[in-house]
């Protein structure tokens, strides 16, 4: 009786496993990474527009630093506040899709806007700082 219990367990692991088996547990796991994918996609979407307001912001308030210690009429480039040293080295002076921020200056009012992740200009996804200053 011993001897007909071994031969069943080493038939079966001989055995080994079925394509059946295998395309199961490839089709389960697929399952799981369309079920992870759809989760996941929209919150580092939104995760990128946040980012991208955080360092537009940052970038703002340096420029408008930039503007009351030069005293001219000129508006900055992230490039002219990297080299004057006015924002750090490792501060971020593109968007999240890797765009350049365009600062704009008006007499009282600095504006810091990037395209958004269609990358045009002009469109309802663009992120501006100040928020008032969207267009219409």
């Amino acid at each position: 009786m011993i001897r007909g219990i071994c031969k069943k367990s080493r038939r079966a692991v001989a055995r080994g496993v079925t394509l059946i088996e295998v395309m199961i547990v490839v089709v389960i796991l697929g399952l799981i990474a369309g079920g992870v994918a759809i989760a996941v996609l929209p919150k580092l979407k939104k995760a990128q527009v946040d980012t991208t307001t955080t360092s537009a912001r940052e970038l703002r308030r340096a420029a408008e630093t930039w503007r009351a210690a030069h005293a001219s009429d000129q508006c900055p480039t992230a490039q002219m506040l990297l080299q004057d040293k006015t924002i750090d080295s490792a501060s971020k002076i593109t968007d999240a899709w890797e765009n350049p921020f365009k600062i704009q200056c008006e007499d009282d009012e600095t504006i810091v806007s990037s395209a958004g992740p269609d990358k045009k200009d002009g469109t309802v996804d663009d992120i501006r700082v100040p928020e008032a200053a969207k267009p219409q």
